[in-house]
């Protein structure tokens, strides 16, 4: 996956912090939100989004531990960043 991939990650993670959806969101309509952005906006398959708008949440999760930036150093977890 690679620097696009990443970038689609962090911009569905920018998406949900805007909207200041909790980290640990289980409403499947409001994560249905970013599923569906995802889809539009990268022409993402079901599984294909669900997997972003989940790795978006990883994401924002592990960067707000403030150690490190995760799309920078995923790969070193194997986290699917790269």
């Amino acid at each position: 996956m690679g620097e696009e991939y990443d970038s689609q990650i962090d911009l569905i993670a920018g998406k949900i912090t805007e909207d200041g959806t909790p980290l640990d969101e289980q409403d499947e309509g409001k994560l249905k939100r970013y599923h569906d952005f995802a889809k539009a906006r990268f022409n993402a398959n079901d599984d294909l989004a669900t997997r972003m708008v989940n790795e978006a949440f990883l994401y924002l999760k592990l960067k707000s531990t403030g150690e490190f930036d995760p799309l920078q150093h995923g790969d070193a977890f194997g986290a699917g960043f790269s």
